[in-house]
C-alpha cells in the first residue's frame, strides 16, 4: 500500500467505514419519495401539454394514455405509439422532460452505487485490509497526543501504512488520512470495531482518548481480544494509573503530570526540559533507547559499557541506576537504557 510520507498533500481516501447521518432505509425512502414527486411532475408537464401528443392507435389521449406516455418516456422504452407532433410538445419535452428523464435516472445510479456496490467495495477493501494488516500499531484517538504518536511511530521505523487510527470524529480522521494513516470512524471501546481494526494481529495499541473511564474500557476490550498485544494507554488523572494498570495496560503514560514536573523544574533550570524533550523525540540530538544485553557485555559495569551511556538496569521488576556499583553488574536477562546520539543528524 503505497501512500505519500506525512506533510505532503495526497488526494483523500474514502474511508473504510462513515456513519451516514442517516440509515440507509432513510435514505432510500427520501428518494423513492423524490422520484415519484419528479415522475408526477412529468406527467403533470404531459397532461398541461396533452394537446400536443397524438395517440397512433385511436388518435385520442387520455389520462392512462398520459401515464403510460410518462412511463415509456422516463424508461427511454419509446414504442412510438404515443409521439408529440406540435412544436410546444416538442420543445417541452427538450427542454424540461428530458433534464427531469436524465435526473431520475441519475438518481437511480446514485442510490445503486451508495446502497449496493459502495457498501459491497467497503466490505472487499476492509477484508483485503485485515488480511494485510500485521504488526501494524492501533491509535485511539487522533488528538493532539494521538497526532504525535502517530508522527513519532513513523520516525522510529513504523511503515507507512501500518499505523491505522480510530476516532469517533470525521475531521479527525481526514487530517489522519492526509498524513498517510488508515483511517476506522468508530468507537474504540466497541469489540467490532477493535476487530476491524485487526487487533488480533497488531504489534502495539495507544491508547489516547482523553477520558480515563473510556481509557480503562478499551484497555479491558482489548486485553479480552488479544492477552499478548503490548498496550499503552494515556492517563490524565494519577489516582486511575492504577486502575488502567490492573486493566492491562503494559505501560502509562500521564501527559498531564510528565508536563507539570517539566514546568516545576524549569523554574529553577534552564535547559532540563529542552534536554528531556531532546530524549523524547525521534528527531532529537540524542536519544533515550531500550535494549537487551548483548553477550559481550555480561559480566561487565554499567560505567564500562559503551559506545553510548547506559543510564539504568532493569532486572526482575528492579531498577538499578548506573552509580550503585556492587548491582551494575550486567546479567543475562537485563533491560538496559541507555543515551545514544542521533547519527541520522550528523550530516544534518
Amino acid at each position: 500500500m503505497m501512500m505519500k510520507p506525512p506533510g505532503r498533500t495526497q488526494k483523500l481516501r474514502k474511508r473504510l467505514f462513515v456513519k451516514s447521518e442517516h440509515s440507509p432505509e432513510q435514505v432510500l425512502l427520501r428518494r423513492i419519495g423524490l422520484i415519484v414527486g419528479l415522475i408526477s411532475l412529468v406527467l403533470l408537464i404531459f397532461w398541461i401539454d396533452r394537446d400536443g401528443l397524438r395517440d397512433q392507435i385511436d388518435g385520442h389521449v387520455s389520462f392512462s394514455d398520459i401515464a403510460y406516455f410518462t412511463a415509456v418516456t422516463i424508461t427511454t422504452v419509446g414504442y412510438g405509439d404515443i409521439v408529440p407532433v406540435s412544436d410546444r410538445a416538442r420543445i417541452v419535452d427538450t427542454i424540461l422532460v428530458t433534464p427531469l428523464r436524465l435526473f431520475i435516472w441519475f438518481i437511480f445510479l446514485g442510490t445503486a452505487y451508495e446502497l449496493v456496490l459502495q457498501r459491497w467495495l467497503e466490505t472487499r477493501r476492509m477484508t483485503r485490509l485485515q488480511k494485510s494488516l500485521r504488526d501494524h500499531v492501533i491509535i485511539c484517538g487522533y488528538g493532539h497526543s494521538g497526532e504525535s504518536a502517530a508522527r513519532e511511530a513513523l520516525s522510529r521505523g513504523t511503515p507507512m501504512g501500518q499505523v491505522l487510527i480510530i476516532d469517533q470524529h470525521a475531521e479527525h480522521l481526514k487530517r489522519a488520512a492526509e498524513h498517510g494513516h488508515i483511517g476506522l470512524l468508530g468507537d474504540a471501546t466497541s469489540e467490532e470495531i477493535l476487530r476491524d481494526a485487526g487487533v488480533d494481529n497488531a504489534k502495539a495499541v495507544l491508547i489516547c482518548l482523553g477520558r480515563d473511564d473510556a481509557a480503562v474500557l478499551t484497555v479491558l476490550t482489548t486485553r479480552h481480544l488479544n492477552a499478548d498485544v503490548r498496550i499503552i494507554a494515556s492517563v490524565n488523572e494519577e489516582e486511575n494509573i492504577k486502575i488502567i494498570r490492573q486493566a492491562g495496560a503494559d505501560a502509562i503514560v500521564a501527559p498531564s503530570i510528565v508536563g507539570g514536573y517539566l514546568m516545576a523544574d524549569s523554574v529553577d533550570s534552564t535547559f532540563v526540559a529542552d534536554y528531556i524533550n531532546d530524549l523524547m523525540q525521534s528527531d532529537g540530538r540524542v536519544r533515550l533507547i531500550e535494549r537487551a544485553v548483548r553477550p559481550d557485555e555480561i559480566g561487565k559495569r554499567m560505567r564500562e559499557l559503551g559506545p553510548n551511556l547506559v543510564v539504568r538496569v532493569h532486572r526482575d521488576g528492579e531498577r538499578i541506576g548506573f552509580w550503585e556499583d556492587e548491582r551494575a553488574v550486567i546479567e543475562p536477562n537485563d533491560r538496559l537504557l541507555e543515551i545514544e546520539p542521533n547519527h541520522a543528524l550528523d550530516g544534518a
